[in-house]
């Protein structure tokens, strides 16, 4: 008899040394550091878990893929939807973290800049460099004219909607949902330092500024010149004067490399040629600074109605109020730029 207990006390002894060795190795497996290495990790939409973990296998951030998988199961991670989105994963995370941060959905954002787009067919590459959207198919949502009718702007004029800058939002962000964001940001730009007001005070909507501004943007690169740009052009916009901006004369024939406007150019039947048309062209020709749209806003008050750019290679522009003085300056520049081979 003494025997038997002999033997079970050995048999419950071993049991509980199997089981503490089993609970330590699953408190590892739960608990213990499995991450190797500090990744972002993507994860699309529509991921199922079967592929959330071929995606992690292929991504090689895992010590032991055995013990997520089990830890996974055990914590119900694997009966649940994935979660898409942008995550970075921390080297020494245990496998627990990893779950709870993928089950939670706690996504990172990611920055998303734009500027300087000439077209927004050009903008919608740049938006979506760092978003899971397609940019072919943000283009044809954001062009589909039930859209446009719905947020008040035709496909001209959508690319005011976009006002420059760097945006925080998460990789996963629709096109629908990225729309709404810009149509805050825009209202929150032209409710900022009267920005709208001062729009009324020109007789000019929000979009008009815009477009105005981006003609201001293209025409000189000198910050300080761009109030003085942006009066000469409001003047001739008051008394209906064609407003005769080359960088519209270059939107219009598409040629963006063209050094030098001539003749030929402005026969361009275009209503983004303002030499043929008088008034505002049909929308932005380019994506205006902040700075731009501000100088339309604060625009120098003087009398100037003419400039021409200045034989000196400087990028500035000289000022004419009569067309006496304009011809005399534009005939030096053209002097200049035939003694230099510019055609």
């Amino acid at each position: 008899m003494k025997g038997v207990w002999k033997i079970l006390l050995i048999v419950l002894l071993g049991l509980l040394v199997g089981a503490g060795i089993l609970g330590y190795k699953a408190y590892g497996w739960i608990q213990g550091p499995n991450v190797k290495d500090s990744v972002t990790l993507y994860i699309p939409t529509g991921t199922s878990y079967s592929g959330l973990s071929e995606i992690i296998t292929e991504e090689n951030i895992l010590d032991d893929v055995i013990s997520f998988e089990r830890v996974a199961g055990w914590m119900k991670f694997d009966e649940q939807p994935v979660k898409a989105g942008r995550y970075e994963i921390q080297q020494g995370w245990s496998n627990r973290q990893l779950v709870n941060v993928l089950r939670s959905g706690r996504q990172s954002p990611v920055k998303v800049t734009f500027n300087n787009a000439r077209t927004i067919s050009e903008l919608s590459g740049r938006i979506t460099e760092n978003l899971e959207i397609d940019s072919i198919q943000f283009l044809t949502h954001v062009l589909n004219p039930e859209n446009l009718a719905r947020w008040g702007y035709s496909k001209e004029t959508i690319l005011s909607l976009f006002i420059p800058n760097t945006y925080e939002m998460f990789w996963t962000t629709s096109t629908d949902a990225l729309i709404s964001r810009m149509q805050k940001e825009h209202q929150t730009f032209w409710k900022q330092d009267d920005r709208s007001t001062k729009a009324k005070a020109l007789s000019m909507t929000a979009e008009e500024v815009y477009t105005l501004a981006s003609i201001v943007e293209k025409e000189t690169q000198a910050g300080h010149e761009r109030p003085r740009v942006a009066g000469l052009y409001l003047n001739r916009l008051q008394k209906s004067i064609p407003l005769q901006a080359d960088p519209t004369v270059v939107f219009a024939v598409g040629n963006f490399e063209l050094r030098r406007v001539l003749n030929k150019h402005l026969e361009m039947d275009s209503p983004y040629n303002t030499y043929k048309f008088a008034g505002l062209p049909p929308g932005p020709i380019y994506m205006p600074s902040i700075s731009s749209i501000d100088a339309v806003l604060n625009a120098e008050d003087h009398n100037y109605l003419y400039m021409c750019a200045r034989p000196d290679n400087s990028g500035l522009h000289a000022f004419a109020e009569n067309i006496s003085e304009h011809n005399n300056n534009a005939n030096r520049y053209r002097r200049w730029l035939d003694q230099r081979g510019i055609f």
